[in-house]
């Protein structure tokens, strides 16, 4: 008798842990985490979008988004992402800062993976103030 019980509550056990295995969980799959701007002129539009999907069965919410600069806006979707339901983090540099651009955003959510780090990189030129060797790598570009 006592052996049958343990083995009923055995059994037991372990079906609470496959159930517990099947939770409800959001997971974040961005088409990309790194957007290249290339090389842009100073004062071009700066404004860059990362899509992404809940590819997980529970409700996506993005809690916050952070950049490491106070020259790169990222913009959240304000409500839940439902599963397989896809969705924007907008990025806006600052065009007008001539130099190099490497910056990561980070987005925390109620995802699987909680905090996703996105990155944007390219070069902003001041088409005034470039170098004849700027100039000359510029137009062998465009042929």
């Amino acid at each position: 008798m006592m052996k049958n019980l343990i083995a009923i509550l055995f059994i037991g056990l372990i079906s609470l842990g496959s159930i517990a295995q099947e939770k409800k969980v959001a997971k974040i799959e961005f088409k990309t985490t790194v957007i290249d701007y290339g090389t842009i002129e100073k004062g071009s539009d700066g404004v860059r979008t990362f899509e992404f999907t809940n590819t997980g069965n529970a409700p996506l919410v993005i809690s916050n988004v952070k950049s490491t600069c106070g020259c790169t806006v990222p913009k959240k979707p304000e409500g839940p992402i439902m599963p397989g339901e896809t969705g924007e983090i907008e990025v806006k540099y600052d065009t007008n800062r001539v130099n190099y651009i490497r910056k990561t955003i980070t987005v925390t959510s109620n995802a699987e993976t909680e905090m996703v780090a996105l990155k944007i990189k390219g070069r902003v030129i001041d088409p005034n103030n470039t170098s004849v060797l700027e100039k000359k790598e510029k137009s062998m570009i465009e042929q």
